[in-house]
This record gives C-alpha cells, sequence and structure tokens, in this order.
C-alpha cells in the first residue's frame, strides 16, 4: 500500500510506493518538479522535507552536508517510509498529451569539430512535437536503452530535431550508431523531457552559463527568445578547454546583428600557448562573477558537466545574492538510465 504524498501550500496529494522515489511518483501523478540527471549528482531535485520519514538510496552527492541538516532531500532517491509532505523550490501541473515516440529520419550531418557532431532529424509530414526551448530528446534503442540529447532548434521548428552530439570513445550512440548513421536512415526519438526552459513569465535579465555542448539548450532558448521579440537582456558566457570546442560562434555573431545588446563572453580553460588566445581565461562561472557583483536581479540558466553547475549555483546563490529559485540548470551526468540527461553524447 502506497504512503500519501503532500506538496506544502497546495492542493496537490499523490500516492508513492514505497520502492518508488517520491520524483517519480510525482511526474506519475502528473506533477512537474524540478530534476536534471535523476541519478542524485546534479541536486537539482533538492527540496525540504517538512514531515514524514524517507530513506534515502543511492548516490546522494547532490547534496551538501549544511543541505542535509537543513532538511533537504533528494527528491529522485528519496522512498517514502510514512506520509511526508514536500516543499519543493518549484511545482506545477505538466502539460498533459506533451509526449511523443515518433520515427525521425537523418537529413543531415555536419561535423562541428573533430568530437562534435551536429545532426538535423526530419519527423514524418504532418507530425509536430511540442517542447519547450531548452528541453531534450531520448534517442532509443530496440533493447530499451535510450541515449538523451539536447534539442538545439527552437520550439517554433517542431517538424524535425537539431542535435549537437559530442563523441565518445567506446560510447554506444557515438561508437556503435553514429559512425554508421547516413542521411535517409531512421531513428526512434521520444520528447519532450527535462525541467531546463526558458521561464516565459519573467522579464528579468538573463544569463546563460554554457560548458562545451552545453550551448546546444541555451541555442534553443535564445532562438526562442529571437522569434517571439522578448525583449529581455542578454549574456552569454561559453566556456571550453580549448578554442576549437566554441564551434558556433559565427551563430552567436548573427544573433548579435539582430539583437546589439547580447552580450557574449568565451572564456577558455586551456586557452594554450601564451598569447594564442586574447580572450577570458579560467573558469566559467567565475568570469560571471567578475562581471556581476551581484546577480539579485536576474535568472540564470547553467548547462554543462555537474560540477560547472553545482559551482556556479552555490557560488551565485552565496556570493552573489542570486535567488536560488532564479537559477534553472542542466546537469549532464553519464550512465544509462530510464531518464537521464547524458552530456550531449560525452556518455553515448
Amino acid at each position: 500500500m502506497g504512503f500519501e504524498i503532500q506538496i506544502v501550500g497546495t492542493g496537490y496529494r499523490f500516492t508513492c510506493e514505497p520502492d518508488e522515489a517520491l520524483l517519480d511518483a510525482a511526474q506519475r501523478a502528473g506533477l512537474e518538479l524540478p530534476y536534471s540527471c535523476k541519478k542524485g549528482i546534479c541536486g537539482n531535485c533538492r527540496g525540504r522535507l517538512s514531515q514524514g520519514s524517507v530513506e534515502m538510496r543511492g548516490t546522494t552527492q547532490g547534496l551538501t552536508d549544511s543541505e542535509r541538516v537543513a532538511g533537504y532531500v533528494l527528491y529522485c532517491r528519496a522512498h517514502p517510509l510514512t506520509d511526508v509532505m514536500l516543499d519543493p523550490v518549484e511545482v506545477k501541473r505538466a502539460q498533459p498529451g506533451m509526449r511523443k515516440t515518433i520515427p525521425a529520419r537523418v537529413l543531415s550531418l555536419r561535423k562541428a569539430t573533430d568530437d562534435v557532431t551536429v545532426m538535423q532529424l526530419r519527423f514524418p509530414a504532418g507530425v509536430r512535437a511540442k517542447f519547450r526551448a531548452g528541453q531534450y530528446l531520448h534517442v532509443l534503442f530496440g533493447d530499451g536503452e535510450r541515449r538523451s540529447f539536447s534539442l538545439a532548434n527552437a520550439p517554433g521548428t517542431n517538424d524535425g530535431a537539431l542535435l549537437h552530439i559530442r563523441h565518445v570513445e567506446h560510447g554506444r550512440f557515438t561508437g556503435e550508431v553514429l559512425p554508421y548513421l547516413a542521411v535517409g536512415q531512421q531513428l526512434t526519438v521520444e520528447l519532450p523531457f527535462g525541467d531546463f526552459y526558458l521561464r516565459e513569465d519573467s522579464d528579468k535579465p538573463i544569463v546563460f552559463l554554457a560548458g562545451g555542448t552545453g550551448f546546444a539548450p541555451i541555442q534553443s532558448i535564445i532562438e526562442h527568445v529571437l522569434a517571439k521579440n522578448i525583449a529581455r537582456p542578454m549574456s552569454l558566457y561559453w566556456g571550453s578547454r580549448a578554442e576549437s570546442g566554441l564551434y558556433a560562434r559565427d551563430r552567436v555573431a548573427k544573433w548579435q546583428q539582430r539583437r546589439p545588446d547580447l552580450r557574449f563572453v568565451p572564456v577558455l580553460s586551456d586557452p594554450g600557448p601564451q598569447g594564442a588566445w586574447l580572450g577570458r581565461t579560467g573558469f566559467v562561472h567565475e568570469a560571471v562573477m567578475e562581471d556581476y557583483p551581484s546577480l539579485a536581479h536576474v535568472q540564470v540558466y547553467a548547462c554543462g558537466a555537474p560540477a560547472m553547475t553545482r559551482a556556479a549555483r552555490d557560488d551565485f546563490t552565496v556570493r552573489r545574492q542570486l535567488p536560488e529559485a532564479q537559477f534553472f540548470s542542466d546537469a549532464f551526468v553519464p550512465g544509462p538510465a530510464a531518464d537521464t540527461r547524458y552530456d550531449q553524447g560525452d556518455s553515448a
């Protein structure tokens, strides 16, 4: 028999089985709670446990010691031992009927760098897929496994999918599938997934923070902003080890032609020989802090490796006064799972 779960300050109630994670039960009940990796690493699904008891199963490195003491748990890892009351950062009703499984044909394949392929998929004639700018899809394998990639296209171009895929040695998708794909071949995809999307009910300035191919969902968001003429100040910080990893600077330049107020700051962590790179260096989130004495009145959208998104969240909220509810992230975590974000192919 399941336990009753309530959300503080709302009328939302649902049942969660003892062997079911709170996040999974909430999604089954048609509720959206913040999440990303669903593996206990990114920390996006953390929230308070106001009443009741839970058991945390598996990895919980997404929680700091101080958060544990303050009563936070990871909803993706918490299994109820009693009826409980949750106090999440955010909760809303899911939009019904959005998710679809679609056969998609490869329309084009292009090497953006030695280790990044840009792939365009086209859905069958007349088929459209609703998604929010910044969400991702699953590429399905016949044996039930799947790999996840962010949608780089804006929601207005929803007759297909644009993916930025980083190559990984021995990766199942990038090693066993991608090298043999050709234009016209078919993949099966399911979408949309993810809590990383543009909050259009805000007029706050936006700071985008991308690490490597974390640029993909941010491309989706910015192109949506441009298509809808959303008048919000935007700054884009894109970090990479080497200059070659900034593989879409020409696209950013086109955005700036349309929106001269869009500020672009590329940052390299390993720029090579002295003098070869004249731009910013170091950790990309630290470049943001150098430029913003306070983030109290902005929204931040961060996409990349868990270490980057966690450091950004912690430093921005503690040292730059960013309200926690205004930090949105998509953390790339390797390893197969039923609904897990992957590093744009880094573990594919």
